[in-house]
């Protein structure tokens, strides 16, 4: 399955095993109803920045939408190769992540590998979740300024950054080389 319709398959499911209309989802989260109806009937691919505020509308972050179910899969292996990792990419940005984490992980850590374009930004308009969520950032090649809040961080190839994911953060390539980091999400 096409990792769009498999978003838009997750999407709907997570919000109805939540009890959440599209009008109520469009309200937790500022996306509009008719927006969110079409990612789900898989006629609009969703931008990152999209689906972190249907992820945190839904209590959950960003890799959870892209993770297996782990419901349908109660016999998942503890062994993810590559060839089976999600794959995904922004079409807004151009950046590329891939979850690395196998289902039998169960979410208490998540890692994602993310290739992210010279010159490429996003930004992420969340604040608060309900449940604490934390992430770190270890850039394994190029450069990356990232902000957290009012903080911006200039992260060189090696250097890790550790913080909460409970206010705006942007993510900036300020030049012409991609650059590769890894992300590790826990909570």
């Amino acid at each position: 399955m096409d990792i769009n319709a498999r978003l838009a398959e997750r999407i709907r499911k997570l919000r109805k095993d939540a009890g959440l209309s599209l009008d109520e989802l469009a309200s937790k989260t500022g996306v509009s109803r008719s927006m969110i109806s079409m990612i789900e009937r898989n006629q609009s691919s969703a931008t990152a920045t999209v689906l972190e505020r249907l992820a945190s509308g839904l209590g959950l972050t960003l890799a959870d939408l892209f993770a297996a179910d782990t419901a349908a899969d109660t016999a998942a292996e503890p062994l993810l190769r590559r060839a089976g990792q999600t794959v995904w990419r922004d079409p807004q940005s151009g950046y590329i992540r891939r979850n690395l984490s196998p289902a039998a992980a169960h979410a208490a850590l998540q890692l994602v590998e993310v290739v992210f374009p010279g010159g490429a930004r996003i930004a992420y308009e969340t604040g608060l979740r309900q449940a604490v969520v934390h992430q770190q950032i270890w850039l394994l090649s190029g450069q990356m300024h990232i902000s957290v809040g009012e903080q911006v961080y200039q992260l060189h190839e090696g250097d890790c950054l550790a913080f909460e994911l409970n206010s705006q953060t942007a993510f900036y390539n300020p030049t012409q080389d991609d650059a590769r980091y890894l992300v590790a999400i826990y909570n």
